[in-house]
């Protein structure tokens, strides 16, 4: 966290990432944050704006095409993004923003550079992926099983530097196998619902990451309706 003591939860261009609700990220964990006792500050950047390099959590929404090629060729030309996340910060993108996050994805028709932030490379799939997404997560992070919505026509391909972030139960994430992806501090993920409101513990885990203290435990009785009603859903066991 800053030196400040303040936990600053930065949104990055929702002028051109933020189609599919994603937002909600933003809320969840400004929430959540703030019921543990931390001061929160909540920066939105535009994509005409320079990024702050102080943050402490970075989040990436999803966005069509034009403004994720749009987004992806600002945070190149502007860093801020990459040297705030080899200074240690937390960053996590969601569809367009986690393909972004890659060495290129598929745009418009062509292929572009993207940030290489994951070892990972995004294409176009042979038909677009839309409805429940769920998965055992990688156990190395101790999560519950994911759950969200996924509406992409993209396939992402790891390379050996990225984990998945999960092994696919129901939807296409990824590939059909795995969905999403994690290395240190950076996790993208193709889920949305949006993904923290459905995925609490996911949240949490972006909260220790950043602050380095374990969140107590609050009342998630609502939160964990949902995930069980979600994953009911699709015959999740």
């Amino acid at each position: 966290m800053s030196t400040e003591s303040r936990l600053r939860i930065v949104w990055i261009y929702p002028d051109l990432l933020s189609t599919y609700g994603d937002r909600g990220n933003l809320l969840i964990i400004e929430r959540r944050a703030a019921l543990r006792g931390f001061a929160v500050e909540c920066i939105e950047v535009r994509s005409d704006q320079s990024l702050p390099e102080h943050g402490d959590i970075y989040l990436l929404g999803g966005g069509e095409d034009g403004p994720q090629a749009l987004a992806a060729q600002r945070l190149r030309a502007d860093g801020g993004l990459h040297r705030a996340v080899v200074r240690g910060a937390v960053a996590f993108a969601v569809c367009a923003g986690y393909q972004l996050l890659g060495e290129s994805f598929f745009a418009k028709g062509a292929q572009y550079p993207g940030l290489h932030l994951l070892d990972l490379k995004s294409d176009r799939g042979p038909s677009r992926a839309v409805g429940e997404l769920a998965g055992e997560v990688n156990p190395a992070l101790g999560l519950p099983p994911l759950t969200g919505f996924e509406n992409h026509g993209g396939r992402t391909h790891l390379g050996p530097e990225a984990h998945p972030l999960a092994e696919i139960t129901t939807g296409i994430g990824n590939n059909g196998t795995d969905e999403g992806a994690w290395r240190g501090r950076v996790l993208g993920t193709y889920l949305h619902g949006p993904a923290l409101a459905r995925n609490p513990a996911l949240s949490d885990l972006l909260l220790l990451w950043a602050t380095g203290v374990t969140p107590t435990p609050i009342n998630d009785t609502w939160p964990e309706r949902l995930r069980r009603e979600r994953l009911a859903a699709v015959g999740f066991r």
